[in-house]
């Protein structure tokens, strides 16, 4: 199926949805038994979307690692960035954190298994992040890796696998995800949306699409984790392996498929979305927060909040029109006039609109910055890197210049969101609340940061309704 369809068009034609109730507390309980240490490697911060109860990292200086690396919390999250970095960068980035993380694993005797955690619109360094980690954990243990599965499935994003083809729900529409506009990124672009040809092509012909394996939604549904176990077992040679999912169930049916496939002595990377890093670390359901979970009750009045908008795809240009419909003023920036200033730092830039932000903030107003919407394009994929860091570089010093303590943050846009988190508010390590809507989640600050105990939230660019930035404002604003 590759042309575009309702939503229930696709899923009404595949097996019955099973009941999966109390897997995920079985799921728990064999990753709590094993004590080994899940580390998701987050290539922009917004793999947190699912999850709560955990720590999410920032920095990977020795001891942050080591910290990481003891809590008893099986799962953790660590944002390298990379998506924002060229390839030669993320390498380089990937080899260094996950050296590192394998060496204190060594020291602490504790087993270290690796999701490679990147977008469900299907962009980033595929499989370069993959290989890297493949390379050093093959050397650090002296055995194969027997495949590497590839899970894209994001059911709260209306992102899901049916027949190998991965599709985005737009509206009322289910798109092949090779015919959305994230397939033409100036960076990750791609034509394909069969994930076996899609990794033919990604991968430049490492691998052919008639290597490539798929695990079908009907093995899932029908046949359960005892045959997925099967199918895993039988996997060998580092070979890439597509997930089908539709749903949590299916998800859960397939982890406790790779529990018993890995307790049998099989070795995964895993390559996917949001979702299974959740299901996979055997992390519950929670229900959204609301304003009384988010703040302390000191916090419950206090100045205006600050929205941060860097992202420039189309589900973030709408969102942005929904806020200044229901009366927000948006603080919109020249983008020229940022790369004006490439050679200096952005402070005089920045200084201009800090001011009227502090003013607004005062005066208990929401102030929304984003950059003005013209997406501007360099001669190459590198540069358009650079000219996208250039951007968040402004922004960050936006951030960083505030002398006014807002009420709550919020960053939409991955790197927007993650530039802002570490370099304009100092994170290197948050607890995860859960979300305030499905796919936005909401950190607290530690004492090292900038603002301790702040809400901020981190909302992805191309998550949520028209009208769900607006609604999540007005949530954090009380």
């Amino acid at each position: 199926m590759k042309g575009l369809y309702s939503p229930q068009s696709v899923l009404d034609l595949l097996p019955p949805e099973p009941n999966t109730q109390g897997f995920r507390a079985s799921i728990r309980e064999t990753v709590l038994q094993a004590g080994r240490k899940i580390v998701v490697l987050d290539d922009d911060p917004t793999g947190i979307q699912t999850v709560h109860g955990i720590n999410v990292y920032t920095s990977w200086d020795y001891a942050t690692l080591s910290d990481m690396m003891l809590e008893e919390e099986p799962l953790a999250f660590l944002i390298t960035n990379s998506r924002s970095l060229t390839s030669q960068g993320a390498r380089q980035l990937n080899t260094k954190i996950v050296s590192t993380i394998l060496e204190l694993g060594q020291k602490l005797d504790r087993e270290v298994i690796f999701i490679s955690r990147s977008d469900s619109t299907l962009r980033g360094h595929y499989p370069l992040e993959v290989l890297v980690i493949q390379d050093l954990w093959e050397k650090a243990y002296g055995c194969k890796i027997d495949g590497h599965v590839i899970v894209p499935a994001f059911p709260e994003g209306g992102r899901f696998t049916v027949d190998d083809v991965h599709y985005v729900q737009e509206g009322d529409l289910l798109v092949p995800a090779g015919q959305t506009e994230f397939a033409k990124d100036p960076v990750f672009g791609y034509r394909s949306s069969d994930l076996k040809e899609w990794v033919q092509e990604k991968s430049e012909g490492r691998w052919s699409s008639k290597e490539v394996l798929s695990l079908s939604l009907e093995t899932i549904r029908s046949q359960g984790p005892s045959i997925v176990a099967q199918y895993f077992e039988q996997v060998s040679g580092g070979k890439p392996v597509v997930v089908n999912a539709a749903s949590y169930s299916d998800l859960d049916i397939v982890v406790q498929g790779l529990q018993r496939a890995e307790a049998a002595g099989k070795h995964f990377i895993y390559r996917t979305a949001s979702s299974f890093p959740k299901v996979y670390g055997g992390i519950g359901d929670k229900p959204l927060l609301g304003a009384e979970d988010i703040y302390q009750k000191e916090e419950i009045k206090g100045s205006g909040g600050l929205v941060v908008v860097g992202s420039h795809v189309q589900r973030t240009n709408e969102q942005l029109i929904a806020l200044k419909e229901r009366g927000y003023k948006v603080l919109e920036i020249d983008v020229k006039r940022i790369l004006d200033f490439h050679n200096g730092d952005g402070t005089e830039l920045a200084d201009e609109i800090c001011l009227e932000v502090e003013r607004m903030l005062r005066s208990n107003q929401v102030a929304i910055v984003a950059t003005s919407r013209e997406v501007i394009r360099g001669k190459s994929s590198e540069e358009d890197i650079l000219i996208s860091n250039e951007i968040s570089r402004y922004l960050t010093k936006l951030v960083e210049s505030l002398k006014v303590r807002p009420r709550f943050i919020i960053g939409k846009g991955g790197i927007t969101s993650s530039d802002v988190a570490t370099k304009g508010l100092g994170i290197k390590k948050a607890a995860v609340l859960g979300q305030v809507l499905p796919g936005v989640p909401v950190v607290r600050l530690g004492q090292e940061t900038r603002f301790p105990g702040l809400p901020y939230v981190v909302f992805p660019g191309n998550v949520g309704s028209n009208q769900d930035l607006a609604n999540a404002v007005e949530i954090l604003n009380g």
